[in-house]
């Protein structure tokens, strides 16, 4: 048996969620370090007003998932397999020790602010709970077109989507779903995981060009591709492109069962993905980093690795 570290991704952030982070030595020292490579204080970037920017959302997932994920590892067994929802890819990838954390601030900085520019408004993401893919490509097809983009960008469940586009489009759909399923518009103001980021990313590869990688200490599973990435290449190309790629977020969790997985612990903020995950752990144990005490989480770890070995 095996265990999964997994981080949320845009629309988990909360105001206040890097206050709320364990007192611990080793959260403060990424907190410090974060404030030293970004050149600002990153305790600010929780603020209701700094949430409103893309950039201060994904930098305190960032260093959320990083703090906890190190604190829970801390004098534990470690686990085994690591995997993000898009920007959680991101500390996935340093837990793995296959990106350092100083040069994924920067390069989460880059992507933010990337991300911002090319739409500043008027474009986002819709979950939709309750319908099946099959139902969701056909309203996909009746309303996209070059004036109303909307795209597939994330299958979180058998019967959970999330789609990306402009807001009209996006409304457009939603009308024609009528009381087939629950649109739930996410905070989440750019349009992630579908062709229109295609140029940031294209951008965003470039500056990963410059930043070393080596190949994960940890199984990472790609968020996106569903599948065990084993060299430093792979996981650039996957860092770096997947804000234009859909997220298959369901493979990616069935992948981790398949393996062996039967602990899954999602990191802060909040249990989306642990909601998510009960329907694919027919046995185990699916809990949040938020809704245990440390020392519990700890204990389920240091069990699973003695299974394991």
């Amino acid at each position: 048996m095996s265990s999964l570290l997994v981080f949320p991704g845009q629309g988990a952030q909360q105001p206040g969620m890097l206050h709320r982070l364990p007192d611990a030595a080793i959260v403060r020292g990424c907190l410090h370090e974060a404030s030293d490579v970004l050149g600002e204080d990153a305790s600010l970037l929780d603020s209701p007003q700094a949430l409103a920017s893309t950039r201060a959302v994904q930098l305190c997932l960032l260093v959320a998932g990083v703090a906890c994920a190190r604190l829970l590892m801390e004098n534990s067994a470690p686990a085994d397999y690591v995997a993000g929802l898009s920007i959680g890819a991101y500390p996935a990838a340093v837990l793995a020790e296959a990106l350092s954390f100083s040069d994924a601030l920067r390069l989460v900085s880059l992507r933010g602010e990337l991300m911002q520019q090319a739409y500043p408004q008027g474009y986002g993401m819709t979950a939709l709970i309750g319908l099946e893919l099959t139902a969701v490509d056909k309203l996909l097809a009746q309303v996209h077109s070059e004036r109303t983009p909307v795209y597939l960008a994330n299958i979180n469940a058998d019967n959970q989507c999330v789609i990306a586009g402009g807001d009209a489009a996006m409304s457009a759909l939603v009308a024609l779903m009528q009381k087939a399923g629950v649109a739930r518009r996410l905070a989440v103001s750019v349009p992630s995981h579908c062709p229109l980021l295609d140029e940031p990313a294209r951008v965003l590869a470039a500056a990963f060009t410059k930043v070393p990688m080596q190949a994960p200490r940890l199984g990472y599973l790609s968020g996106s591709s569903a599948r065990l990435l084993r060299s430093a290449e792979q996981i650039r190309d996957d860092l770096a492109f997947n804000m234009c790629r859909v997220v298959d977020w369901r493979g990616t969790v069935q992948s981790a069962y398949e393996r062996g997985a039967r602990l899954q612990i999602e990191l802060p903020p909040g249990s989306v993905l642990t909601g998510l995950a009960r329907r694919v752990f027919e046995q185990g144990t699916v809990i949040a980093f938020d809704a245990a005490r440390l020392d519990t989480l700890k204990a389920l770890l240091d069990e699973e690795g003695r299974r394991h070995r």
